[in-house]
C-alpha cells in the first residue's frame, strides 16, 4: 500500500488495521471457543475497503465472510480472498452458475427461490445457507412454514451448509424490543429443533449480528456475523450495549485544504447564500464533498473538522467536491494542511457526524465513495 507521506490526493480514507484486530479480540471475549466469527464485508466493508479488510482478517485467522451481492463476492475471490463467502442477498437465477464457478455460498431467500432452482441446469449442487424469517419480514421463509422449509431441505440441487435468521431490534434496550428479540430467538430455536427432529441437517447455525453478539452473548450458535462493531463504531451514539466493548474506530476520512481567504461581514459563503458572515472571517476550502459521500444535509449543522489538533466549523452548503470551514480562530493554517472529517475523536466520530445528519453510522460509512483512496495507516504496513 502507499505510504501516507506520499499521498498527494485531495481526499482519502485511512484504515487502521491495528484497531481492526483490537476489535476482533474484544468481541472474542464474549464468544465461546466453539463460536466462529463471520466477518461482514459488504458495501466495500462498510466503506473501509473490502480487500484491505478481508486480507487483514485472513491474516488473523478469520476465514468466513459475508457480502450482499454476487459482484462483491467475486471481487473478493479475484483478489485472492480464500475461505467461505456467503452472499446474504438475492442472486439472479441466471447468475447462480457463477456462485458455483467461484466457490461461493448462496442464501436461499424462501421456498419459491428453492423451487425455481430445481428447474435450472447447474453443473453442480449449489452451496447455500437457508434463511428463516423470524419477524423481520424482509427475506427468508417463515419460521412457522415448516412444510415449506422441509421441502427446501429436500431439494437435491442444494448443498446446504447452514441455516440462519436475523434479529431486528437487538440494539435496543426498550422492554418491548427485548421481548421481541427473545420471541425471535425462540422462534428460531424451535424451528431448528423441528427441522432436526424431522431428520434434516441444518448445517452451521447463526442468528446474531453485532448487537445480537453484544447484548445476547449467552446464545451459543456456530457463527456470529460481525458488521458495524467490528469497524469500531456503534450504529448510533445511544445504541444499547449490555456488554460494553473497548472497540476503536478503524476508519478516518481526511482531506486537504486547497484555499484560504478572508471574507468581510455580510459576505456569503457557497451556494444559496445560506451562510452570511457577521464579522470578518478567515475560511478554508476542503477538497471533499457530497460526491465523496459526505452528506449534503450536514450543511450548516455545526459539523466540525479537525486541523492541527484544533476544530473548525463547516459553513455554508456542502458542494459536490468541496466544502468550506471557518478557521478564524485557528492559527498557522496553510494550504496543503490535512483536515480530518471523521476520526477517533468524539467531536468528529462517525457517531457524532451521523447523528448530525439524522442518520446512522452504517449509512454514513457505506456512502463513502470510490473517489476516496483507502490507504493503510502509517506504521502499519
Amino acid at each position: 500500500m502507499e505510504n501516507i507521506d506520499l499521498i498527494k490526493d485531495r481526499a482519502w480514507i485511512e484504515v487502521n488495521l491495528n484497531n481492526l484486530e483490537n476489535n476482533i479480540n474484544e468481541i472474542k471475549k464474549f464468544l465461546s471457543e466453539e463460536t466462529k466469527i463471520m466477518a461482514v464485508v459488504k458495501a466495500n466493508a462498510y466503506g473501509h475497503g473490502s480487500i484491505i479488510i478481508a486480507k487483514k482478517l485472513l491474516d488473523i485467522g478469520i476465514t468466513d465472510f459475508a457480502v450482499a451481492t454476487l459482484e462483491e463476492a467475486i471481487e473478493l475471490r479475484e483478489n485472492n480472498i480464500k475461505g467461505n463467502i456467503l452472499i446474504l442477498g438475492f442472486t439472479n437465477f441466471s447468475d447462480l452458475k457463477y456462485v458455483i464457478k467461484y466457490d461461493l455460498i448462496q442464501t436461499i431467500v424462501d421456498y419459491n427461490y428453492s423451487e425455481a432452482i430445481k428447474k435450472l441446469d447447474l453443473k453442480d449442487k449449489l452451496k447455500c445457507h437457508i434463511k428463516i424469517n423470524t419477524g423481520m419480514n424482509r427475506i427468508g421463509e417463515n419460521s412457522d412454514s415448516i412444510e415449506k422449509l422441509c421441502s427446501i431441505y429436500e431439494n437435491k440441487r442444494l448443498n446446504i451448509l447452514g441455516t440462519y435468521s436475523h434479529l431486528c431490534v437487538a440494539d435496543s434496550s426498550k422492554a418491548e424490543d427485548i421481548d421481541f428479540t427473545k420471541i425471535q430467538i425462540k422462534k428460531f430455536d424451535e424451528c431448528i429443533t423441528e427441522i432436526n427432529k424431522r431428520g434434516y441437517k441444518t448445517g452451521a447455525i447463526h442468528l446474531q449480528s453485532s448487537y445480537g453478539t453484544i447484548n445476547y452473548n449467552e446464545l451459543n450458535y456456530d457463527y456470529v456475523r460481525l458488521g458495524i462493531c467490528m469497524y469500531g463504531v456503534n450504529t448510533e451514539t445511544n445504541s444499547y450495549q449490555l456488554n460494553v466493548l473497548n472497540i476503536k474506530p478503524v476508519l478516518s476520512v481526511k482531506a486537504r485544504i486547497t484555499s484560504i481567504k478572508e471574507i468581510n461581514a455580510d459576505d456569503s459563503v457557497s451556494y444559496g447564500r445560506t451562510f452570511i458572515a457577521k464579522d470578518k472571517m478567515k475560511i478554508a476550502a476542503l477538497s471533499i464533498g457530497y460526491a465523496d459521500g459526505i452528506p449534503r444535509c450536514l450543511s450548516n449543522k455545526n459539523m466540525l473538522v479537525k486541523i492541527n489538533d484544533k476544530y473548525g466549523e463547516v459553513i455554508g452548503r456542502i458542494c459536490m467536491d468541496q466544502m468550506l470551514v471557518d478557521i478564524t480562530e485557528l492559527e498557522n493554517i496553510k494550504i496543503g494542511d490535512i483536515a480530518t472529517l471523521i476520526g477517533d475523536d468524539t467531536r468528529i466520530s462517525a457517531e457524532t457526524v451521523s447523528d448530525k445528519a439524522d442518520s446512522i453510522t452504517n449509512e454514513l460509512l457505506c456512502r463513502l465513495g470510490s473517489r476516496l483512496k483507502r490507504i493503510i495507516a502509517k506504521n502499519e504496513e
